[in-house]
């Protein structure tokens, strides 16, 4: 997610992974577009919008381990050139259907609640799969186009194709972060006609702070840029952090606010991060109700709620370089 290739050596990228990833997708992509085949629209996709850091990463574990859903693991995450065939890979290992005496258990681990800059640790847990989305999008600059352009120039409807054959082989409705569209949600819309957008939402001031820690943990400089070039990212890049985060965060949620205006209820939802903390239940049968009202399911079919009951909410100032009080009069200054 950063726009930077200047990380510190903890989140640096390793060369000859990328390499191996490069050759083998490279040579599996025939026996992807086999999978493709099978790309009728039968279960609904979900799309996380919203700021970095902003609570999706714990959402996006809790939605995976309702098992309500499927969505791109950190194992998946290998074959984001050939997704279906890493899906296919997936099954085999780690689905109790092909568990031929206990032979391979390896990658069954647990998801678990913790992450560090939106990664996650486990073949299992859930992963941003931005390489997979780079694939279908031509940003370049900015990870940002007009809508015409983007309609001329993007593979939307490979990437519709994909993602439906992805879900038809989980059987399941298929749940990913999709924050490289914060301002192309329409256009992402229009390629289903069974879709969930949820837009996380989080206290702008602890969004702000985490945001800023994001950059010095990624890159060892709080003047760094973090996370998608927003098509705003040219007046913003320059300023001082504070007002630089503050400005990111602003527009980003002002632009999902107004993608997702347009759209019926039952194909939208907002989460407060805080509110999802409390009662994570609730969330789990607003997203279920939508779910059943577009696929014409009974809502008492689908699986009960049996996850976690709350979660801590991590918002308390920690930040040295500004003060809580900065913070807030930036913005309100702002949204002002």
């Amino acid at each position: 997610m950063a726009a930077s290739e200047n990380r510190t050596e903890k989140y640096a990228r390793v060369s000859a992974l990328e390499e191996l990833l490069k050759d083998l997708n490279g040579s599996l992509v025939d026996a992807n577009e086999n999978y493709r085949k099978d790309s009728d629209e039968h279960f609904s996709k979900i799309f996380l919008m919203g700021p970095h850091r902003s609570g999706s990463t714990l959402f996006m574990q809790w939605l995976a381990n309702t098992g309500l859903v499927a969505y791109p693991t950190n194992l998946l995450s290998r074959f984001f050139g050939a997704p279906l065939v890493g899906a296919k890979i997936q099954q085999l290992l780690t689905d109790p259907r092909y568990n031929f005496r206990n032979e391979i258990l390896d990658f069954n681990s647990d998801v678990n609640f913790s992450s560090d800059n939106g990664k996650t640790k486990g073949a299992l847990a859930p992963n941003e799969f931005w390489y997979f989305w780079r694939r279908f999008l031509p940003f370049d600059e900015l990870d940002y186009m007009p809508a015409n352009e983007l309609n001329q120039k993007a593979n939307l409807t490979g990437f519709r194709d994909e993602l439906n054959a992805l879900a038809n082989i989980f059987e399941k409705p298929f749940a990913m972060k999709a924050m490289i569209m914060n301002q192309n949600i329409p256009e992402l819309a229009e390629q289903f006609d069974k879709f969930l957008f949820i837009w996380i939402r989080r206290d702008p001031i602890f969004n702000i702070q985490s945001a800023l820690e994001a950059r010095q943990r990624q890159y060892g400089d709080i003047n760094a840029w973090y996370s998608f070039k927003i098509k705003e990212y040219p007046r913003l890049k320059d300023l001082n952090p504070l007002e630089s985060v503050a400005r990111q965060i602003s527009a980003i949620n002002l632009s999902v606010e107004q993608g997702i205006a347009a759209l019926p209820d039952n194909k939208k939802l907002v989460i407060q991060y805080e509110d999802f903390c409390q009662r994570p239940e609730y969330y789990y049968n607003e997203i279920t109700r939508r779910l059943a009202e577009q696929n014409n399911v009974n809502m008492e079919l689908l699986p009960r709620y049996t996850g976690e009951t709350g979660f801590f909410n991590t918002n308390n100032w920690r930040l040295v370089n500004y003060s809580l009080e900065e913070a807030i009069a930036m913005h309100k200054s702002i949204t002002a």
